[in-house]
Order: C-alpha cells, then sequence, then structure tokens
C-alpha cells in the first residue's frame, strides 16, 4: 500500500537561524580543536575538522528527534550539536577527560551516548549504516514506530562493500533509514573520477529501489528543505532515503593534511563555497539578521568554546589504578568475569 508522503518541510527564519548558529558554534569548536591539536594537547589520534560540510550535517541533526537514531562521523561537529552533545562533552573526549562520555578512553573521534540514540563512530567507514539498520530493527521488534535512523558518509565510503550490503539490506526491510553522503569531492586524497563512473552517486539510490534526492551542500536553506523532507518521508513509512551533497570540504583531510591536490579549480567553483557565507548572505537578503547579529553570535560562540576548554583541562585523565578497563558496560558479559 502507498503511503502518502510526508508534508514538505519549509523552513522559516527562526529554524534557520538556530541552524546558522549551530554551524557558528560548530566551526569555532573545529577551530579550537586545531589549535590544540597543533599544540600537542590532544591525544589518541589525529583531529578531522568539518569546515565547509556544517550545513549537511546540522540539517540531520535538526530533522531527527529525541527517540530517533543518529550515527555520525568524524565532520558531523554541527549535526552532533543539533541532535544534543554539548561543547563541554565534545572536549573532554578529545583532551582526554575522564568525566567524557566515553571516559577518556576511546580516542576523539570515537564517541557518543548510545542509551540516548546517539552513536559512536566506528572508524571503518561505511560500517555506521548496518548499525543503525540494527537499531532500527530492534525497535521494530520492540513495536517501536515513528522512529527514524539517520547516518553520514563520504563519497568513499560508497565505495566500500559494508555500504552497499547495508543499504540493500535497509532497501528490503523498508527501514526508516535516511543516509546522507556528503560528496566532498575527494575520498582523502582520491578524486571522483578514480572512484566512481556514474555521473551522479544518487543514481545509485535507484538501483537498490530506494529514494533519492540530491542538494547542493553549500546552502544551508536547500540542506534543510532536502534532508528535512527525506526524515520525514522516513517517518512516515516512504523506506530508506539517500541524500547526496554536493560541496567541497574546505580543509584537509585532517590536521596532518595540506590538502595540496585539490583542484584550484574546484575551489573556484560554486561547490568551494562556504557554506557559513552562503547562509550570512541569505539572512541578509530576507532581513533576518545583519552584519552586527553575526558578529555578536560569533563572539558567544567563542566565549563558550573558551570557558569549556578552561573547565576541561582542569579535569582528571583515567586514573590506571582506578580504571575499570571493562569493555562492555554490563558487568556479567565482560571478558573475565565470574
Amino acid at each position: 500500500m502507498n503511503r502518502p508522503a510526508a508534508a514538505e518541510v519549509n523552513p522559516k527564519r527562526e529554524e534557520f537561524v538556530k541552524a546558522y548558529k549551530l554551524m557558528v558554534l560548530a566551526r569555532t569548536l573545529d577551530e579550537k580543536l586545531g589549535s590544540l591539536y597543533r599544540a600537542g594537547k590532544i591525544p589518541g589520534g589525529g583531529v578531522y575538522l568539518g569546515k565547509g560540510q556544517e550545513a549537511v550535517s546540522v540539517a540531520l541533526g535538526l530533522a531527527l528527534r529525541k527517540g530517533d537514531v543518529f550515527a555520525p562521523l568524524i565532520r558531523d561537529g554541527a549535526g552532533r550539536l543539533a541532535f544534543g552533545e554539548t561543547v563541554v562533552e565534545a572536549l573532554r573526549t578529545c583532551l582526554g577527560s575522564s568525566l567524557g562520555p566515553m571516559r577518556g578512553r576511546d580516542g576523539n573521534v570515537h564517541r557518543g551516548r548510545p542509551r540516548d540514540g546517539y552513536l559512536p563512530m566506528i572508524s571503518h567507514l561505511g560500517a555506521m549504516i548496518s548499525v543503525v539498520n540494527g537499531a532500527l530493527m530492534a525497535k521494530r521488534f520492540k513495536g517501536v514506530s515513528g522512529v527514524v535512523g539517520g547516518t553520514c558518509l563520504g563519497e568513499g565510503a560508497s565505495s566500500t562493500g559494508a555500504f552497499h550490503e547495508a543499504l540493500n539490506q535497509a532497501a528490503v526491510e523498508k527501514l526508516p533509514l535516511v543516509v546522507v553522503l556528503t560528496d566532498n569531492q575527494y575520498a582523502y586524497s582520491t578524486p571522483n573520477w578514480k572512484q566512481f563512473a556514474c555521473a551522479s552517486l544518487v543514481e545509485r539510490a535507484e538501483g537498490y529501489g530506494i529514494a533519492g534526492q540530491p542538494v547542493d551542500g553549500t546552502d544551508l536553506m536547500g540542506c534543510l528543505k532536502i534532508i528535512g523532507n527525506a526524515v520525514q518521508n522516513a517517518r512516515t513509512g516512504q523506506g530508506p532515503q539517500l541524500v547526496v551533497a554536493k560541496l567541497l570540504r574546505l580543509c584537509g583531510h585532517g590536521e596532518h593534511d595540506d590538502a595540496a591536490y585539490v583542484d584550484p579549480k574546484l575551489k573556484q567553483s560554486p561547490m568551494g563555497r562556504d557554506c557559513l557565507a552562503v547562509a550570512e548572505q541569505i539572512m541578509s537578503k530576507e532581513n533576518w539578521a545583519f552584519p552586527a547579529n553575526f558578529r555578536t553570535w560569533k563572539e558567544e560562540s567563542a566565549h563558550q568554546v573558551d570557558e569549556a576548554v578552561n573547565q576541561v583541562q582542569k579535569e582528571p585523565p583515567p586514573d590506571p589504578f582506578r580504571e575499570d578497563w571493562r569493555g562492555l558496560a554490563s558487568k556479567h558479559l565482560a571478558e573475565g568475569y565470574e
């Protein structure tokens, strides 16, 4: 039976401004993390920034709601904040505080709160789709309805077997899954023309028998609409949704990478626009905000991040003599339990 399509999402000023402020906060936090990494203050791995991808990320985080499942990746700082992560939580993980959600044990990107539907990422890209599928199947078996699972990945991850197998399973089971694929033109340093032959990755949706939509990843308004509609469609029984956002990563793969391989022509193309600047242009045109507002919001974000850094840097790391290093939260499932 065909279900009616969900009502179309049309963001207004309040939602747009909220999304922009979260993007500013995410960008400010990313810049601080980059600074801390270069100063040798971040243990347990590299730092991977989401500069240029905030509009895509925040749109998914805002479209989801309490009770949903969210599996972000390394460049989804804006989406994490939109879904409920705090700046303090993010910094606690990155700086190795024992008070963080991962208790300072899992590097600086594998953070989350599974009980709240916020899943720590797996570093093997493409793998989170199957994890979200499992969470959605569990909810189905328990009779829970009206939930959506959302995850993000890059175009490089779409070349993995895990991507194919999990998306095929979601399609067969008609799971309420939303996959936001951020096509930032490079899988690390490998350009698209060496990765896939189709004109657009959205074409793959038809092969799986699911809905697919492209979106300009630099346009916050478009991201809020398209990704918001995809979440609504999944929630109302329309099955898995694939959204492919085109943009350019405005930084290296990580803070260790200068991105010298990026084609200069791409930087000058529409894909090379900064989504924050594009959002400011929209708000100025609509008289939703003015330069003084932008300055105030950026100053507030900087103050919030600085205060959080000052707090977290004073917190203790894990104590190797007192820490319970059990890998599983349930004592009777832990290795060595008697």
